[in-house]
């Protein structure tokens, strides 16, 4: 959907009478039903009247198309401007430029596309300009059959036109040149360089031709895409699937062509604990369903897992359209019904209600999936809900489907492929935990490898040993010490500190915790490992559970004040004591239960308690450990 089009001479005459922003904010309000934030009014008006300096050129035809805020179909990007037209040899073609108000920004070394400005009343972390611009232009070339058919050329470019460019700037480190070659940035004072940069393509007028192709265009996956993403899971034996993985497989692949066909809407429910293999499923028809023509993401809350399992496929190729199969929970707030054909929703159980950093968006994620989707796929597991802003539930999902008009299909994936295959480790975790009561009160027989150490030290060695040579053992931590906001991206600031054990949380400044080799030496904490395996796990218990007369006893008091997966909870305790305490205790146990689930071989334990250790201790009477 294109919020604002028109001419060139529509454009500069809007701009000359001062209506331009005026004229998209109406756009958007009958539109998309939504009112325009001043800050984005402002930026327009600031923006545009730039571009009405690049584009007042009489070489630039007068019948060019323009287009503002281009909502990408299936997604809630938007593209600032476009300017259609053709070339000498009557190509068709489209010069986006994504328009930006920064006025500096710091490079980020060790993690790939990144920098970090001042945007939304904040320093943060963003895409460079260059690698945003490119996505987009990557994003409606592999979806959109006209661009395919009609071999539209597409050419990504960035302004930062309040930007002062220096000499080695960081908006030119090498880092990014795969990025800037594809799609340069223009800065203050190189209005000129930009305008030769239209004009080197824009030769021809179109009269909105070629915007009415790229906006009506059909959705359809490119053949480039299908190909990179088959030959990527092909290659991969993480993504090999196992007896009822295919099963599941198979008939989700059945329901979801289904849809395609007939035009109903199906909402499938897998069920499945750690290691059963929800995310190879999902992959695996990420991949089959692209190549059935279907526009089809990969959905989670956490952004670890979603980065991790993009970067696993990639490989060691930065630049790739694999990235854009990969989305957040929250970005389907304004998604028009039925716009994309499947949702593979993973993690299910930590999607929230309402989106956007304040929680202040949308209806409800799950809502949002199904109605956004013809056929919705969520994988859950109930007993990994860690925060008290998880909804993910299948009641919840069935109570939506049901609003939706959505069928409902119920999936399970029983088989333990982590643990050694052990699903004897799960339910001795449940009981010991008292989560539920098992035949489990020992691990005998249980052909995995844990042990309850004595010191912290002891457990970082044993993990540090695993490591050496797979890359694929990680410390991780009940949230019961705060992360320092000056150790962030600085590993010689401590947050833990036990005794003379001192480690810091995972940085922020590099690759993912799950896949960076300097990991070994961070902790990570449940928000970047759930949804992710290693070989080893080395799990530090802290003060938050307990081992008090005769039972494990949780206390949310001890969590850390930077930790936000109880926030509200102090409120709550005051106003429903009883109910607080018990939402705490599933949130606290539930953690921990994800944490010691981590490793596929082996798990060794630190308690800061020292009962809860010695019941540890009594309750594995008999483990064999698988590498002794």
């Amino acid at each position: 959907m294109i919020v604002y089009d028109g001419l060139k001479t529509d454009f500069l005459r809007s701009c000359e009478n001062d209506s331009i922003a005026i004229e998209i904010q109406e756009n958007i309000l009958k539109k998309m039903g939504r009112h325009t934030p001043k800050a984005e009014f402002r930026s327009w008006e600031n923006s545009l009247n730039y571009m009405y300096k690049v584009l007042n050129d009489t070489t630039i035809p007068n019948d060019a198309g323009v287009a503002i805020e281009f909502n990408i179909p299936q997604t809630s990007k938007r593209v600032d401007f476009m300017i259609s037209g053709y070339n000498s040899n009557d190509d068709a073609g489209m010069v986006i430029v994504e328009l930006k108000q920064w006025e500096s920004i710091k490079e980020i070394q060790g993690v790939d596309a990144l920098v970090e400005t001042y945007t939304g009343g904040a320093i943060r972390k963003v895409v460079h300009p260059s690698y945003q611009a490119w996505s987009y232009s990557r994003l409606i070339y592999d979806y959109n059959q006209s661009v395919q058919d009609e071999r539209v050329t597409l050419l990504p470019c960035a302004c930062l036109h309040n930007y002062i460019r220096h000499e080695n700037d960081p908006i030119d480190a090498s880092q990014y040149d795969e990025y800037t070659v594809e799609a340069p940035v223009y800065t203050k004072g190189q209005l000129q360089q930009l305008r030769e940069y239209i004009k080197s393509y824009i030769r021809k007028g179109d009269n909105k031709e070629v915007l009415y192709l790229i906006d009506h265009g059909k959705i359809r996956p490119s053949k480039s895409l299908q190909n990179t993403i088959a030959s990527m899971v092909k290659g991969n034996k993480e993504f090999i699937m196992i007896d009822e993985q295919k099963v599941v497989f198979e008939e989700i692949l059945r329901l979801s062509k289904l849809s395609q066909k007939d035009y109903k809407k199906r909402t499938i429910i897998v069920q499945g604990g750690p290691g059963t293999g929800k995310t190879v499923v999902a992959i695996n028809l990420l991949s089959e369903l692209t190549q059935n023509n279907q526009m089809v993401q990969y959905v989670s809350k956490n952004s670890a897992p979603r980065t991790v399992y993009s970067k696993k496929l990639k490989g060691e190729m930065k630049k790739s359209s694999i990235d854009n199969m990969f989305k957040g929970s929250g970005v389907y707030t304004e998604a028009e019904k039925n716009s994309i054909h499947t949702l593979l929703v993973d993690e299910a159980h930590r999607l929230n209600e309402k989106s956007g950093m304040f929680r202040n968006l949308g209806e409800n994620q799950i809502k949002e999936i199904i109605h956004a989707s013809y056929c919705s796929v969520f994988f859950i597991d109930e007993s990994q809900r860690v925060t008290i802003d998880d909804i993910g539930s299948v009641a919840e999902i069935e109570k939506w489907a049901e609003r939706e008009n959505s069928e409902v299909y119920h999936m399970e994936l029983q088989s333990q492929f982590r643990c050694n295959g052990s699903d004897g480790y799960l339910a001795w975790l449940d009981d010991v935990l008292d989560i539920r009561e098992t035949a489990n009160y020992d691990l005998e027989d249980i052909d995995y490898d844990i042990r309850i150490c004595d010191s912290p030290n002891e457990m970082r060695e044993l993990i540090i040993e695993r490591n050496k040579n797979t890359n694929s053992s990680r410390v991780l931590a009940g949230y019961c010490w705060k992360w320092i906001k000056e150790a962030q991206n600085n590993s010689d600031i401590h947050d833990i500190k036990i005794g003379d054990f001192e480690m810091s949380w995972n940085l922020a400044n590099g690759e993912p915790f799950a896949v960076s080799e300097t990991s070994i030496n961070e902790v990570g904490c449940i928000h970047t490992s759930q949804g992710l395996e290693f070989d080893y796990a080395g799990v530090i218990n802290g003060d938050d559970m307990r081992y008090e007369n005769g039972h494990i006893v949780t206390d949310f008091t001890k969590r850390a004040s930077t930790d936000q997966s109880l926030k509200g909870i102090k409120k709550l305790y005051k106003e429903s004591p009883g109910r607080a305490l018990s939402i705490a205790d599933e949130v606290i146990k539930n953690t921990y239960r994800t944490l010691l689930t981590r490793g596929m071989k082996g798990c060794y334990i630190y308690c800061t308690d020292e009962k809860l250790k010695e019941y540890l201790k009594s309750r594995i009477q008999g483990v064999r450990s698988a590498n002794d």
